[in-house]
């Protein structure tokens, strides 16, 4: 009578098969949440269609997961990167209003320090400084027409 050996019969096999297992349940969870974020982010789905997918996905997980792989599988990867540089344009947007003075309040003082050294140099009246003030506290930039200055000859 031969012996029959089993992959757990060997400890080191069996932790490898462990592992595999462990690993491809990770996996197919990882491509359930993606599936479904993918399906709330595809803008040209209905809310039915939504909703039929959702349920697919859920109550037959394997199978509505490996279809949905199969039918929209290929337009995946393009939502996703359309998304990733959405995100992208409006970090840089964010990013390039912030580094031009988006706040206020810094540009203000400048324009006041501007209009004060203006007003010390004696370029401007003491009414064209408050009317420049003015202006500029209330978040606009003062312009030579708006101040009436007058310039040399």
């Amino acid at each position: 009578m031969s012996a029959q050996y089993l992959a757990y019969d060997f400890p080191l096999l069996s932790a490898f098969w462990t592992v595999l297992w462990i690993f491809l349940w990770i996996m197919w969870f990882v491509l359930l949440f993606r599936i479904v974020v993918d399906i709330f982010r595809d803008d040209s789905l209905s809310g039915w269609a939504k909703a039929g997918w959702l349920v697919f996905v859920c109550v037959l997980p394997f199978l509505g997961v490996f279809i949905y792989v199969i039918a929209r599988g290929k337009n995946m990867g393009s939502r996703e990167v359309a998304q990733a540089r959405a995100q992208q344009e409006a970090f840089d947007s964010y990013i390039r209003d912030t580094a031009k003075g988006g706040d206020r309040r810094s540009g203000s003082v400048d324009d006041l320090a501007r209009l004060s050294e203006i007003r010390a140099r004696g370029d401007i009246t003491d009414e064209e400084f408050r009317r420049a003030k003015e202006l500029v506290l209330a978040g606009g930039h003062p312009s030579p027409d708006d101040l009436g200055t007058r310039r040399p000859a």
